[in-house]
């Protein structure tokens, strides 16, 4: 048994835990900040601190003098994941949504064949008026 807490300790001590200890990162310096933003609503900004993460976006008021004023921004974020590989992420945010674009962003699978060709035979062949009319009423 003492063997068995002994080879513990020893486990212990010599774990390597690098990727759980982070230096902190709070103390990074900022080697770049800038903020414009004009009466109509548009801005832009950028920044980039010491441990590698940047950023820039540019915000643009679009019908500002209309009832369906909206907002465009787009930008991009870099840094490093903590496995080393840069990431670096593009985004447009508008009427259409958050869209963002980057490597590391997974894609879905491709559609099949199959499920294609049976969604253009529905959009080719809808059903009977007649039919959509008694199952709705």
């Amino acid at each position: 048994m003492k063997f068995l807490v002994l080879f513990a300790a020893v486990a212990l001590a010599s774990a390597d835990v690098s990727h759980i200890v982070r230096s902190d990162e709070s103390q990074a310096p900022i080697l770049k900040s800038a903020y414009e933003s004009s009466p109509e609503g548009n801005y832009q900004y950028v920044y980039e601190t010491g441990n590698g993460i940047s950023a820039q976006a540019e915000g643009i008021v679009k019908n500002a003098n209309s009832e369906s004023a909206t907002l465009e921004v787009k930008g991009s974020v870099r840094y490093t994941a903590p496995d080393g590989t840069p990431v670096e992420t593009t985004y447009i945010a508008d009427e259409n949504g958050y869209q963002a674009q980057g490597s590391h962003i997974p894609v879905p699978p491709p559609i099949p064949e199959l499920i294609l060709r049976s969604l253009q035979y529905i959009a080719d062949h809808p059903p009977p008026a007649e039919y959509i009319k008694k199952t709705v009423a």
